[in-house]
């Protein structure tokens, strides 16, 4: 998760295999926010009803295979590159982009030094 600036927030490891959205909850917990920017992957209705019930927005293009397609604001969706830039910015470091670290420990603490590294420039 980053913020309206590109600035890492808060991050949650998941394993390959498993599903994007199975990492939304903790990452949106204790979290105040307006709205929450997301790809197709995150077209579930169960985070929709989430983000209502927070007086959050959903910007969050509908996948294609919805009865109903939800309408979402194209120009803000274009700020969606700014977690894209972050992943970019992140993968310039070797250890990260490999997965160098055999542990979820070192290896999260090797994206929170990235991180602030990314802070300081």
């Amino acid at each position: 998760m980053v913020d309206a600036l590109g600035n890492l927030v808060r991050f949650v490891l998941l394993p390959g295999q498993r599903h994007d959205t199975i990492g939304v909850p903790p990452l949106i917990e204790g979290v105040t926010f307006g709205t929450l920017l997301g790809d197709r992957a995150f077209d579930v209705d169960w985070l929709r009803a989430e983000l209502d019930e927070r007086g959050a927005c959903a910007v969050i293009p509908s996948k294609s295979n919805r009865k109903a397609p939800i309408e979402h604001d194209r120009d803000m969706y274009r700020w969606r590159y700014l977690i894209e830039n972050y992943f970019a910015k992140i993968k310039e470091f070797r250890a990260i982009a490999t997965r160098y670290d055999k542990t979820d420990v070192s290896y999260g603490a090797a994206i929170c030094i990235a991180a602030a590294i990314i802070a300081c420039r």
